[in-house]
């Protein structure tokens, strides 16, 4: 990529033009670039990162992108999505309110984050609060994955999804590999094209991400 865009690979690595420069997220190195702040983006910290730094092929986070992102936690991945999407928003659903807390911290001065305190499995809750959404990026460790990446996905007319899917938080006992041909199968039953699907098995452990397109 050009050093014009906002998402740059050095030494394997992707990194994001800040939208907030002289701040720092999770303690990230940062780089000038033509006079540019961008921040590191850690695929040791970010499930996302680690699928670009895995060979990723579909990203459809852009500039202005509207990005409704599930399991935002205190804002990692989040931090980096609002850099590519400014000014775009990025509504971050978090339902601990421990992290939650740590989430406004880092929303508190990026002007195109929006921290929400609510449930990935209930989106009809939080809709008041969601003005539109290009595409749902979901993070969340919980049993019933694909419904709940369909269901916010329907909620909110997205074209794009995109789940960092847990194996074990489906079912412990069953084969990873077996898991997410299960969770393929069962966003096409709900209306969805299957555009990737790679394990992130270097970075996280029974883990892969799959991409998904909403059908017409």
């Amino acid at each position: 990529m050009s050093e014009g865009d906002r998402v740059l690979f050095r030494d394997g690595r992707p990194m994001t033009l800040s939208a907030d420069p002289g701040r720092r997220v999770y303690g990230e190195r940062t780089i000038d670039v033509g006079g540019r702040e961008y921040r590191d983006w850690s695929p040791n910290r970010s499930k996302l990162s680690a699928y670009l730094c895995l060979g990723g092929g579909f990203f459809p986070f852009t500039e202005g992108s509207d990005v409704l992102y599930l399991g935002a936690a205190s804002g990692t991945t989040a931090g980096h999505i609002s850099d590519i999407a400014v000014p775009g928003r990025v509504y971050c659903v978090e339902m601990s309110q421990r992290t939650f807390r740590d989430l406004v911290g880092t929303c508190s001065t990026r002007k195109n984050m929006i921290p929400i305190l609510g449930d990935a499995t209930t989106p009809e809750t939080y809709r008041f609060a969601v003005e539109h959404a290009d595409i749902v990026y979901q993070d969340v460790a919980q049993k019933g994955q694909a419904d709940i990446l369909a269901d916010n996905m329907e909620c909110f007319s997205a074209r794009y999804g995109m789940v960092s899917l847990k194996a074990r938080s489906e079912d412990v006992t069953s084969d990873p590999a077996a898991i997410f041909v299960k969770a393929c199968a069962r966003l096409e039953k709900r209306g969805m094209r299957i555009i990737d699907m790679l394990p992130l098995e270097k970075y996280e452990k029974a883990h892969a991400m799959i991409a998904v397109e909403m059908l017409p």
